[in-house]
């Protein structure tokens, strides 16, 4: 029987992705990077991983922050369906699911400051929905939770083991409580339900599909870069992050659907390095003319973020493949064409 894959939040960056990883348009890492990585990595998904074959995919979402022209070339295909749809209200869904992967969430600051109540309720309501739609169809159910878990971390590197520091009334609270309780429930239903749940926690990525008004350092950056506008760096720019290419965050994601993992699992690159460095490269890859500006740190912005990966490594047999530099130029690529 063909698979039905059911993703929330498939217009998003990451969820388009995932759409694309299901209908054999892409296989991960693959070849975007031409160049770039070995030849060995260009493959095809039809007729080569028997695990991967052809699905069929229902992408739901209601366009908050995802966008139609991420999945546009993917509306003909007889095997993708797309509804328009809030998943924080009750959806029937006709046939069987066989996955359901839960992305839907305002996912950066900006945005999840300005939606502060959609947030909380598709982190809750969204999650509760998914799960109960999971419960109906015995779905395999995947929970897209987030390194912002860890708060502002006294521990560095973040293992899953490490409970987190987080202010739940700050204003980053909407987001960071909301997968907080999502994870919660998550587990709730595998105990309880004894529904086979898995929970990704994922650290910073990039990639094609980002947003200009995105509101983080990647996007930000490169949009400023481009333009010769000054490059806005908050603080001194001592704050560290590690950044994982998309196409590594989608092949960690896949291996962790597939596995019989049920407990949180950091997906992301444990290569750290401040933000100012960060600035400094993409300055040097693009070659702007801009200048670096410093602005005030937001509330509760986190000083470190680092996944320990040991966990994935040892369970998935991943880690990420592409570098910061070869990740970037694409990055750079695709926003000039934007």
């Amino acid at each position: 029987m063909t698979k039905t894959i059911l993703i929330t939040g498939g217009a998003g960056f990451i969820g388009s992705h995932l759409c694309e990883l299901f209908l054999g348009e892409r296989v991960y890492p693959q070849s975007v990077l031409k160049g770039s990585v070995p030849k060995e990595l260009f493959t095809k998904l039809k007729g080569t991983d028997p695990k991967r074959k052809r699905c069929r995919v229902i992408c739901i979402d209601n366009l908050i922050t995802g966008k139609l022209s991420n999945i546009s070339h993917l509306l003909k295909d007889e095997d993708f369906q797309f509804i328009k749809h809030n998943i924080s209200e009750h959806i029937n869904i006709r046939g069987p699911v066989h996955y359901i992967l839960h992305f839907a969430s305002p996912a950066s600051p900006i945005d999840y400051l300005k939606f502060p109540i959609q947030t909380l309720k598709v982190g809750s309501l969204g999650t509760h929905n998914a799960l109960g739609l999971a419960k109906a169809k015995r779905s395999k159910f995947l929970l897209a939770s987030t390194s912002e878990v860890y708060g502002d971390p006294l521990v560095n590197p973040q293992p899953e083991s490490y409970w987190g520091n987080v202010n739940p009334i700050g204003p980053r609270g909407v987001y960071d409580e909301a997968k907080r309780f999502a994870e919660a429930i998550t587990m709730a239903y595998h105990r309880y339900h004894r529904i086979d749940t898995k929970i990704v926690r994922i650290f910073n990525t990039y990639g094609e599909r980002m947003r200009e008004e995105d509101g983080r350092a990647i996007p930000n950056f490169i949009s400023q870069a481009l333009n010769d506008k000054p490059i806005t760096v908050y603080g001194k720019g001592d704050q560290t992050r590690s950044f994982c290419y998309v196409s590594d965050l989608v092949d960690g994601i896949y291996r962790l659907l597939m596995s019989k993992e049920n407990y949180p699992t950091n997906i992301g690159n444990p290569n750290e390095m401040t933000i100012l460095e960060l600035a400094k490269e993409i300055i040097r890859l693009t070659g702007s003319k801009s200048k670096i500006i410093h602005e005030g740190l937001p509330t509760d912005d986190p000083k470190v973020r680092r996944p320990n990966i040991a966990k994935a490594k040892k369970i998935l047999k991943w880690q990420p493949k592409i570098g910061l530099e070869a990740g970037l130029i694409r990055t750079i690529d695709y926003f000039k064409e934007i």
